[in-house]
């Protein structure tokens, strides 16, 4: 495997992993299951199966928190965990190694992606990173090298992260803490609140896959369990879309809000490319039936719902990859010698 070149993308929900030539490798749930606070049991899907199953002595947890590395050590372990996965061994040897990030965090937050693969089994000095937005926009089809302005909204688990793009590169972007899992939590609330029924992450994950929706629409319902409030008892539930479309609702527009903020600070000359080309919408909750229309309703302007839009980062760090004429959309950084 010597000479590969990598990207990757650490989402908070998945980690996904390109291969040069040989498309994603990789794409499991960015978790993992500690026992006794030190020994790895599982990660990816294995350990997401175990999440809010597990015993008291194993820990599930997500090591990626609002776009950034929240627990360092165990994201190490986790990386480390998927390379033997593909690689069949505990090194990798490389190329290269580009790492997808989000542009509106701190140079520190974005450092910590470089140092985290250069602490890693893969075997590398060329380390390089692509801005999330511009690897989005890539992995769309857009071409971002061009001085066509292009807008791209990418809905994450933990943040959503709207950006103006041009040049190669980001003109105004704005990230914000509102993401498919506070739809979730949402869901979690108003069903406790309105059904008396406590349900779990999954529950209000797939009740949010089924019923959600951006627009008041005919009601549905599908069926629900948890923990009835009142008896203490497991409880089944009819759970009603109008109460789905109300817990979320604030949250779109939240996000709405900062789509209007970006578009009253973009330069006059990309609002007319804007204008031609539309809004491009990405990341897991794109698929929430009517937010194309509810957002052209706000802003006036054209939604594109992008295809395979959950993979259209590593589907850019891909592209990236693959053409020598994209090379330049990645930036190295040099490491940081914390032991000095």
């Amino acid at each position: 495997m010597t000479g590969k070149i990598y990207g990757i993308d650490f989402g908070t929900s998945t980690i996904k992993i390109y291969q040069k030539n040989d498309g994603i490798i990789l794409d499991e749930k960015n978790m993992i299951a500690v026992a006794n606070r030190k020994q790895v049991i599982a990660a990816g899907n294995e350990a997401f199966e175990m999440y809010e199953k597990a015993p008291a002595n194993i820990r599930v947890t997500y090591p990626v928190k609002n776009g950034v590395i929240a627990d360092i050590a165990n994201m190490l372990d986790l990386l480390n965990y998927m390379i033997h996965k593909i690689a069949k061994s505990k090194k990798l040897s490389a190329a290269a190694v580009i790492v997808a990030t989000p542009s509106d965090i701190t140079e520190v937050e974005k450092r910590a992606f470089f140092d985290l693969v250069a602490s890693s089994n893969v075997k590398t000095k060329n380390i390089k990173i692509v801005e999330k937005p511009i690897a989005d926009a890539v992995g769309i089809g857009l071409d971002v090298t061009n001085a066509k302005g292009v807008m791209v909204v990418d809905i994450g688990a933990d943040t959503t992260e709207v950006s103006i793009m041009s040049l190669g590169g980001i003109v105004i972007s704005k990230l914000i803490p509102v993401g498919g899992n506070r739809l979730d939590e949402s869901i979690k609330t108003y069903v406790k609140k309105n059904y008396n029924l406590i349900i779990g992450d999954k529950t209000a994950e797939n009740i949010k896959k089924e019923l959600a929706c951006a627009l008041p629409v005919e009601d549905q319902s599908i069926k629900a369990y948890g923990r009835n409030v009142v008896t203490g008892l497991p409880s089944e539930v009819e759970i009603n879309s109008s109460y789905v479309y109300e817990s979320i609702t604030e949250y779109l527009y939240t996000i709405i809000d900062a789509i209007r903020i970006i578009l009253e600070r973009t330069p006059p000359e990309i609002s007319s490319d804007i204008i031609d080309s539309g809004i491009y919408v990405t990341g897991g909750s794109a698929s929430i039936s009517g937010l194309d229309k509810l957002i052209a309703k706000e802003t006036g302007l054209r939604v594109n719902i992008c295809k395979d839009a959950t993979d259209t980062v590593v589907n850019g760090l891909g592209r990236i990859i693959e053409d020598k004429k994209l090379a330049t959309l990645a930036c190295n950084l040099k490491q940081t010698n914390f032991s000095s």
